[in-house]
Parts: structure tokens; C-alpha cells; sequence
């Protein structure tokens, strides 16, 4: 029963060591598809992960050698039903040190024959600026995105 019980110990040991590893130095996430179309001229929304309920929208952020962007700020804007964009309407959440995030607020609407989504800036140290647009399946109430930043030309 030790032995199984060292056995086991060491096989925990192993798994935690090749989780921590760090990525191989082939390994590319592929960017993101930058889409400028935005409210984007605005600022910085405020920092908060909530501006209403219905819709809860998580994420991570990575760069393109797949570590994840500790500390990166996410802005977020959503219209009202009329397609306008407030201040009540926008957000901006800092990722953790995973490069995870949340975000809930009501549930995007369609205006002007436009697909219901959530406008996205993301602005992380050394990086590109990316703006990208989250598009839920129709009558979603969660929703995942995966935003990957291309680093800064040298």
C-alpha cells in the first residue's frame, strides 16, 4: 500500500511538473481577426464587471505564443435597443493572471438588421490594440471568446 501510495505521489509530481512546463517555442496561437467597426472613439469605459444581468460573457486573452495576457483591459460596449451607445452600456474588466475574464450584462440586442453583439477593445502591455466583436447564438444567455493580441513590431 506505500508503494501504490509513493507511486501515486510521484505520478501527482509528474502531472503538476509537465503543467507547469513552460510552452514549447513552436507553439502559435493564431491571432485574433482584428475588426475595427466599433464605438470605439469614447475612451475608456469604467472599470466594472456588471452592468446589468441576462447575458454573462467570459473570456481569456493570449498572446500568440499562447501564454495568457495577465493584467490586460478589456472594453466592452453593448447598444440598446435603438443601437445607441452610453456610457451605462460599456465596461472594462481587467484579465487575471490566467488572462481570464468576466463580463454580464443584459443580452445584446439586434438594431438596424444587425446581428445582436458586444464591441470589444483589448489593450495589453507590449501588444497590439485589438477590437473584436462577440456574437452570441441566437438566445444565449453565455457565451465564451478566446482573444489572442499579436505583440507590438519592434
Amino acid at each position: 500500500m506505500k508503494r501504490l501510495a509513493a507511486l501515486v505521489g510521484l505520478a501527482t509530481v509528474c502531472l503538476l511538473a509537465a503543467a507547469a512546463a513552460p510552452v514549447p517555442a513552436a507553439a502559435r496561437c493564431a491571432p485574433t481577426f482584428n475588426d475595427g467597426a466599433g464605438p470605439f472613439g469614447r475612451g475608456a469605459p469604467p472599470i466594472r464587471a456588471k452592468i446589468g444581468s441576462g447575458h454573462v460573457l467570459t473570456g481569456v486573452v493570449l498572446s500568440t505564443d499562447c501564454r495568457p495576457l495577465g493584467g490586460a483591459r478589456v472594453h466592452l460596449w453593448q447598444s440598446n435597443r435603438l443601437g445607441q451607445y452610453t456610457r451605462a452600456a460599456s465596461a472594462t474588466v481587467i484579465a487575471d493572471r490566467n488572462g481570464r475574464f468576466r463580463f454580464e450584462g443584459p443580452r445584446p440586442v439586434s438594431y438596424e438588421g444587425r446581428r445582436s453583439h458586444i464591441h470589444l477593445r483589448v489593450v495589453a502591455s507590449n501588444h497590439e490594440l485589438l477590437y473584436a466583436r462577440y456574437v452570441p447564438a441566437q438566445g444565449a444567455v453565455r457565451g465564451t471568446i478566446r482573444l489572442v493580441l499579436e505583440p507590438e513590431a519592434l
